[in-house]
């Protein structure tokens, strides 16, 4: 019997659907021999008992595995196996009994070959039409008969079975071979979306929340080593920490129970940039330079979270590693699409080396920029500062797709 644990796979669901449309075709062909045997009542002159009994024997039995395979009331492989074996036994029983080796029933081996061939491929196949072959043959030789086959009509019959058996045997097998290759492909699939989105909350917790932590973590190095000049200063940075932490605090709320991110208020890009070049300039002495053309630029609301999360792990990195006295941030909005600059002074790095050093902010920077459709390019080395450059479209179709 089936265990009700057993998990089901699509293997199992198709070889369950296999088994229910075999045991349809065993049900007509029994079907079948009981109207050939109405129309030709002399079919079981010879031994009309046993002859009834097999052919409704073999009816009532086709209907039990219908119902078993309806119900599935047993594992597909098991009752293969199981109705395999008794597919060919009844089959020479009904033509023994109906005429032997001159019975119409010949073409009902080609059942259990076709079966088995589906089921088992060419070894199955094969061996299952050599056991038709031998039960057959054991038949047309039986003493019971008074006209029996001719040898070449016998050895022709066999010869079908055979072929059958290899035919669909080697379609069997391709088409498991095809299925093989289908299924590894699925999981490839499953095993590169599962990637994907192990790289989307990766880049996600950077961009939301590992960034404002390292941007906390500044501010209060800033607070502590300053202690700020005036009360309202170091008043104004414990608020937009304690907000800061709020916000995060409330991504994380909204990332556990599943619900997608807040989208960006139209119009606030400009304004988040000037406060992350305040605190360059205030908390860490930097000279900055903010830029827009147009001086109120406002863009859709996808490409301005995109592009504020680029620019503010570049800025992220100006304040960290950059040890930079000045940095320049300008954005302009050229025709159909945004361009955008961020350089400073710093002491560079090795770009290759960064790349391949297993950080998530030049990869997020990137992939961010893709997803608009855009592209971002950054020039630097050491001890010639960073040049971050991209241009990325207004209303491009990666952008269209976002917002739906």
């Amino acid at each position: 019997m089936a265990s009700a644990s057993r998990i089901v796979t699509l293997e199992d669901q198709w070889l369950l659907q296999k088994e229910k449309t075999l045991a349809w075709v065993r049900l007509g062909f029994s079907l079948a021999a009981l109207l050939v045997v109405q129309l030709n009542p002399l079919r079981v002159a010879k031994f009309p008992l046993l002859s009834h009994i097999s052919l409704f024997s073999f009816f009532f039995y086709s209907l039990l595995v219908l119902y078993l395979i309806k119900k599935e009331k047993w594992d597909s492989r098991v009752i293969g196996l199981v109705t395999t074996f008794l597919d060919i036994l009844w089959i020479s029983l009904m033509v023994f009994s109906t005429g032997g080796s001159r019975a119409p029933f010949f073409v009902y081996y080609l059942f259990p070959v076709i079966t088995a061939s589906s089921r088992y491929g060419i070894k199955g196949g094969l061996l299952v039409a050599l056991a038709g072959a031998v039960l057959y043959g054991f038949i047309r030789f039986s003493p019971f008969w008074e006209n029996p086959l001719a040898i070449d009509t016998f050895i022709i019959r066999t010869i079908y079975l055979f072929m059958l058996a290899y035919i669909f045997g080697f379609l069997s097998e391709f088409e498991k071979k095809q299925n093989q290759k289908l299924m590894a492909l699925y999981k490839t699939a499953g095993e590169a979306a599962t990637q994907e989105e192990r790289r989307r909350i990766a880049r996600e917790l950077h961009d939301r929340l590992l960034q404002v932590l390292a941007s906390l973590t500044l501010r209060l190095e800033t607070c502590r080593r300053h202690l700020m000049d005036t009360r309202e200063e170091l008043s104004r940075e414990l608020e937009l920490m304690e907000q800061a932490t709020r916000n995060s605090m409330e991504e994380i709320r909204r990332f556990l129970t599943g619900k997608d991110s807040q989208d960006f208020t139209p119009g606030i890009l400009i304004e988040k940039l000037k406060e992350e070049m305040r605190f360059l300039r205030d908390g860490l002495g930097l000279q900055v330079v903010l830029e827009s053309e147009p001086e109120d630029l406002t863009l859709p609301s996808q490409v301005e979270e995109e592009i504020y999360y680029v620019l503010r792990e570049g800025l992220s990195n100006i304040a960290r590693h950059s040890q930079a006295s000045s940095a320049e941030l300008l954005l302009t909005e050229a025709g159909a699409e945004v361009r955008g600059s961020l350089k400073d002074d710093g002491v560079g790095f090795d770009l290759s080396a960064a790349r391949n050093g297993g950080g998530f902010g030049l990869i997020s920077m990137e992939e961010r920029i893709n997803k608009l459709g855009g592209e971002l390019s950054i020039e630097t080395s050491p001890g010639k500062g960073t040049r971050i450059s991209f241009r990325a479209p207004l209303r491009g179709e990666n952008v269209a797709v976002q917002n739906q």
